[in-house]
């Protein structure tokens, strides 16, 4: 998928890994629809990526349909009066992580309110906005368009993380969002090889995002150790680098890439 002259649509735009992904993209020459919950970060955002002919940012709750219908109605009408530039991709970055055993030591199980709300931003949240922007990604206008000689219609880029794959202690939530996210990444591109559209997830490890900024030393300190090379944590550049990549590199389909420097999650702190 070329990306100069195409939209991209990222939730979780104003800030992290995310806005790494918008400011990459719009460097090379494609317009960002920024989705986010935060207002203020989001408007600021937009407005450090360019005039809104470039990027423009839509308040959005993914857990809730109808402010994600309301963005992408609003990023249709954006498109065809304003950028001109038909989609090329979804980048589902929102992503919330809220720690909790499944029974703690005073025998007290995980609440369901916790459970039910990382999966309902993480997983929930990703397959909503996916859906509803796809309809017109994958139309002969408004706005999808096919590129190139395979007549590529547009790729989706989702967001997984190493704990996925080694959980940690208190991650039930969160490693059960992160999976099946992972897990639906093939059946989705079967789903959507007839359309022309690719799906792609990245799973990072850790990453400098306001996230891993809540944590303590001690906590940071400890997953370094897991790390084998670079000794550090990642960078949203590096992130946005390989999601460019995944865009950009039509046979990549239906894979989950982990970006990780070699690390293995211990199984506890």
């Amino acid at each position: 998928m070329k990306i100069e002259g195409r939209t991209f649509v990222i939730s979780g735009g104003a800030s992290g890994l995310g806005r790494a992904v918008a400011e990459d993209l719009v460097s090379h020459g494609a317009a960002v629809a920024l989705l986010d919950r935060n207002d203020e970060e989001g408007q600021a955002a937009a407005k450090a990526l360019g005039d809104d002919k470039v990027a423009k940012f839509w308040p959005v709750d993914v857990t809730d349909t109808d402010t994600i219908k309301a963005a992408v109605d609003g990023i249709v009408a954006w498109i065809t009066e304003t950028t001109h530039k038909p989609l090329g991709g979804i980048v589902p970055a929102a992503g919330v992580g809220f720690p909790g055993l499944i029974l703690d030591r005073k025998l007290k199980p995980l609440p369901m309110d916790n459970f039910d709300f990382v999966m309902n931003v993480n997983l929930r949240g990703t397959v909503d906005l996916v859906r509803q922007v796809l309809p017109h990604m994958a139309a002969d206008g408004p706005t999808g368009a096919p590129d190139g000689p395979d007549k590529e219609r547009g790729v989706v880029i989702m967001v997984a993380s190493a704990a996925a794959f080694e959980g940690q202690m208190g991650q039930v939530a969160y490693a059960a969002s992160k999976g099946a996210v992972a897990s639906m990444t093939l059946p989705m591109a079967r789903d959507l090889s007839k359309h022309g559209v690719r799906v792609v997830t990245i799973a990072p490890s850790m990453f400098e995002t306001s996230m891993t900024s809540a944590m303590t030393d001690k906590v940071r300190q400890s997953l370094l150790k897991s790390m084998e090379f670079p000794l550090r944590a990642g960078r949203p550049d590096e992130f946005a680098v390989l999601a460019r990549h995944a865009i950009e590199n039509t046979m990549l389909n239906g894979v989950v890439i982990r970006l990780d420097g070699a690390s293995r999650m211990p199984a506890r702190l």
